[in-house]
């Protein structure tokens, strides 16, 4: 609990370098891109300025949400006729084809340029520090980086940029990257001209195109993040916001409109009854997802008819409390009206707040590195389609699907919490277990994240596949010794605490008791990161 600012990351020397911004009279916005910058160094399995960023923030003196869009498209020069000569049923997971223009370094500026008030210099001093002197490494971040260096290693300059030594860092080992430090120095020197059209810029494509990909001095001079303007869905009292799509977090107010026909405060928590209405509505949700999620350029995607009340009483009708959707499919809501990451929130003196999240796609991303700058390229052209015909099917020049969401939380307008929760599909399931731990049962802000999740894996995909047999439950430790039985009698499979992609997630929230005038900050124990305040 603090009075004047807090910074909750998933790197503790992250949310104190955002925590020195703020006492040097930083706004939330400078803080939240200090400490980003600070896990593109600390947490490059997660993130970095090679990676896109999506934001949410509350202005104080406008009394006003602002969304920020700032993901990438895909290269101009990469046809989908390209792509069909390759006979791919799917966009790979690692190399030049499946890289996209960064997106964070633009939404950084964006974000400065509205909210900002100490100098790119200033904000980005602290990092250029650590990336010169070195900082020890933490020790859940250690695992995921000795993964993906023996994952993606034997791409071009990885192992040199991430594991100088030959092997990745292990925790408590001391990591430097002068090279980083360079473009932060370029960047602030220069401003995104740096990136977008300067040096880091030219090193970006030549990297690219030496790989055989696409990616041109064109498609980064011509990027631009986009301001939106958020969506909400009111659950039980409180208004719950997301961005629309290209992400996938209006699946979170989906689900929240299904779950809200059922008295779950009434359940015993952590039943069989209890997960199997979450991971219900999950599957429900998941299948408009995989249908109409994509793009708005490109496609025509229903946003207030997906998140609306009635669309909801409808397929509500398709939840039984005693049986499981083995194959459900996605709705018509026009009917009714004719993956790693990171998340940081950040709050100030003034009573700003920041929900921001950033991601290079699935760890390290790409595999494709610009040695000479110290970071890796997000791999988020993977999460294109390639079915002719579908809403997300790759196209020059468009945006992916996305599964970075910041969330917020405002109750008769008012703010209440900056959240999020990482973890690729794990996102929305995370986000809508921890606001019903605080909306239904009653639990405080770092209970709610540090509780048991369930997670549901085999919904149909935005990238295809479809729903068979009706997905797999996988619980972790923690919960009544009843439920995983219960869950098996009422039809769900249920799986492996380990299985499939994202683990369980990883939470930060910063609340806001506006009565006295205090922030409470929270961060899990299944990331290595802390809330810092003052």
């Amino acid at each position: 609990m603090a009075g004047r600012g807090m910074v909750a990351t998933s790197q503790p020397l992250a949310s104190g370098v955002g925590l020195e911004i703020l006492r040097r009279g930083g706004s939330a916005v400078d803080a939240a891109i200090a400490a980003n910058a600070a896990l593109g160094l600390m947490e490059p399995t997660g993130c970095g300025i090679g990676g896109d960023l999506f934001a949410i923030v509350w202005a104080e003196s406008q009394r006003k949400l602002f969304g920020l869009n700032a993901s990438g498209r895909s290269p101009l020069g990469m046809t989908r006729s390209h792509l069909d000569d390759l006979n791919l049923a799917q966009i790979p997971q690692s190399g030049p084809l499946s890289v996209s223009v960064p997106g964070a370094v633009d939404g950084w500026f964006e974000l400065h340029a509205r909210f900002g008030e100490l100098s790119m210099r200033e904000i980005l001093q602290p990092v250029i520090g650590y990336a010169r002197e070195g900082f020890p490494v933490s020790e859940i971040i250690a695992g995921y980086w000795a993964a993906d260096v023996e994952r993606l290693g034997a791409l071009p300059g990885l192992t040199e940029v991430f594991a100088p030594t030959g092997r990745a860092p292990a925790a408590g080992d001391t990591f430097r990257n002068p090279r980083l430090s360079e473009a932060y120095e370029l960047i602030a020197a220069d401003g995104r001209h740096a990136f977008y059209d300067g040096p880091i810029a030219a090193e970006i494509v030549a990297i690219v195109r030496a790989q055989g990909g696409f990616l041109s001095l064109e498609d980064l001079g011509a990027h631009a993040s986009e301001w939106v303007d958020p969506v909400a869905s009111n659950y039980r009292g409180y208004d719950v916001w997301e961005l629309p799509p290209n992400g996938q977090g209006i699946a979170v107010l989906q689900m929240l409109n299904l779950l809200e026909g059922f008295d779950l405060g009434t359940l015993q928590w952590g039943s069989a009854e209890h997960l199997h209405l979450l991971v219900e509505a999950k599957k429900l949700a998941f299948e408009d997802r995989a249908r109409h999620y994509a793009d708005p350029a490109f496609a025509d995607v229903p946003v207030a008819a997906l998140i609306g009340k009635d669309y909801a009483a409808e397929r509500r009708r398709l939840i039984c409390q005693d049986a499981v959707l083995t194959e459900p499919s996605w709705g018509d809501p026009r009917a009714l009206d004719a993956g790693d990451t990171v998340y940081l929130a950040a709050a100030d003196a003034a009573g700003n707040m920041v929900s921001l999240i950033q991601s290079n796609y699935r760890g390290m991303g790409s595999g494709v590195v610009a040695r000479r700058f110290g970071f890796g390229l997000q791999n988020r052209g993977e999460a294109f389609s390639l079915e002719h015909g579908h809403p997300n099917a790759y196209a020059p020049g468009k945006r992916p699907f996305h599964t970075i969401i910041p969330g917020f939380v405002t109750r008769d307008g008012n703010p209440v919490m900056a959240f999020g929760v990482m973890g690729a599909a794990m996102q929305p399931q995370g986000q809508v277990q921890v606001l019903s731990n605080i909306v239904d049962f009653g639990m405080n802000a770092q209970e709610a994240g540090d509780a048991p999740r369930v997670r549901h894996d085999g919904s149909s995909e935005p990238t295809g596949g479809r729903i068979r047999g009706g997905g797999t439950v996988c619980l972790e430790s923690g919960f009544p010794d009843a439920t995983p039985a219960g869950l098996t009698r009422l039809g769900h499979v249920v799986g492996r605490p380990d299985a499939g992609e994202g683990g369980f997630g990883g939470y930060q929230a910063i609340m806001r008791d506006s009565e006295r005038r205090l922030y409470l900050g929270a961060s899990e124990s299944r990331k290595d990161g802390c809330a810092s305040g003052f």
